[in-house]
């Protein structure tokens, strides 16, 4: 049996994805929203999520809900946002012991449901207004949670690249929202937000473990059930086609140049390209043995670090280094030699065996964890696809230099950022 088969039922304003198998000791329940990501609701929509873990009606302090989440058998409870494409997706995580490993007969699975549905549905509200405190306590973390990402040099950079490639697109817009946007913020504007967003967002329950699909589908059915939508989707919008490619500098008190660098791609998940993509990626940046890597990296020993990654939904090809400030020219050169030479078919069918080999494992070691596989199934939902994970390995291996050679082609320059020294910038 295929431990990853997904069962997938339509419930009321949800769809249900059980995934019945005997891999975690856990069971995991991982619950997704997701909505087009817009200016005027991404800095609320960071925050709802953080005050919905925070506390609830019946557990009416972060005190309270930690006792009872130890009471659980250290039942651990945890929220994410992660931008998919131009989506903003939040996530609520509770992981559970299953019981069939503790001496003890409470139907866990059940108290799992229960407690969800007390995050998602019960919040620490009277009239219509979340409780101050906590919307105070939680907007002065998101606030430090944006600052940390100016702080981290190589966050930031990546940050900045993102907003001059796609200004003037939802994708240039942060995860953690904006700083002076959390200020305007209030217990009532944001429960009216929480109720618009669990009225019109697309939502997914996962439930992974060592469960059985009708009794599952019974709790769902009695315990979660929102309204029927019809879940807005993206107005597909133009995205700048450049005709020279975008250069920018930008001076900071900074040591160690960071030097970043976006291309789109052309291709996104469920493109019949996209296997050759993530192959080209490989072979491009993506690992140790990559040409970034070795090119950059050992033989000019230009960078401190080189390496690519994707963005499967939006299109885009990050490249990502840090470099002495004076070895710019040098080091742009020979990132722009290591396209040239993909584009040109020159690599090493030792290089296309071992990269399919990496990506295999890396798939591999995902799906170890039940987040890992709910990130690899979720894929799905975003692109409106439904590809297997037994599809996207034998895909993946059925790749020829030829097909990755033609998705090279399609990879454009876009933007090249650099986070530069104040000496240098003078």
């Amino acid at each position: 049996m295929d431990s990853t088969a997904e069962k997938i039922s339509e419930l009321q304003g949800y769809k249900l994805h059980v995934i019945e198998t005997e891999k975690y000791k856990t069971n995991t329940f991982v619950w997704r929203m997701k909505a087009p990501l817009k200016k005027e609701d991404v800095t609320k929509r960071a925050l709802l999520p953080h005050v919905l873990q925070s506390s609830s009606a019946k557990y009416s302090s972060t005190t309270a809900l930690r006792s009872y989440l130890d009471e659980l058998y250290g039942a651990t409870l945890f929220v994410d946002l992660a931008k998919k494409g131009e989506y903003h997706v939040m996530s609520v995580t509770i992981e559970i012991a299953n019981e069939k490993f503790l001496s003890d007969p409470t139907p866990l699975l059940k108290k799992g449901f229960e407690l969800l549905t007390e995050i998602l549905t019960n919040p620490n509200a009277s009239g219509n207004a979340f409780d101050k405190d906590t919307v105070e306590k939680e907007k002065r973390v998101l606030k430090s949670r944006i600052q940390s990402v100016f702080d981290d040099k190589m966050r930031y950079s990546n940050v900045r690249l993102l907003e001059e490639m796609c200004k003037g697109e939802p994708y240039a817009l942060q995860v953690n929202g904006e700083a002076d946007a959390v200020d305007s913020i209030t217990p009532e504007n944001l429960y009216e937000y929480y109720q618009k967003a669990f009225l019109e967002d697309e939502m997914d329950l996962y439930v992974i473990g060592d469960v059985k699909e009708e009794e599952v589908k019974q709790f769902a059915n009695q315990l979660l059930h929102f309204e029927n939508r019809t879940p807005k989707k993206l107005q597909t919008e133009n995205t700048t086609n450049r005709t020279e490619v975008n250069e920018v500098k930008e001076a900071q008190d900074v040591k160690q140049g960071k030097l970043n660098i976006g291309y789109r791609t052309n291709i996104v998940y469920g493109d019949p390209e996209y296997f050759a993509l993530q192959v080209f990626n490989g072979i491009f940046g993506g690992f140790s043995h990559s040409k970034l890597f070795i090119n950059v990296r050992e033989k000019a020993s230009l960078a401190y670090y080189a390496a690519s990654r994707l963005e499967s939904h939006k299109g885009l090809m990050m490249v990502m280094s840090g470099i002495d400030l004076k070895n710019y020219d040098q080091a742009v050169g020979i990132i722009h030699e290591q396209m040239d030479a993909m584009k040109k078919g020159d690599f090493t069918d030792q290089e296309l065996v071992q990269t399919k080999a990496v990506i295999q494992n890396q798939i591999m070691e995902t799906v170890d964890t039940a987040r890992g596989l709910t990130e690899i199934l979720y894929h799905n939902v975003v692109a409106a696809t439904n590809i297997s994970l037994d599809t996207w390995m034998s895909e993946m291996n059925k790749v020829t230099k030829e097909e990755i050679i033609d998705a090279a082609n399609k990879i454009q320059l876009d933007t090249i950022y650099f986070l530069t020294g104040t000496e240098a910038g003078k």
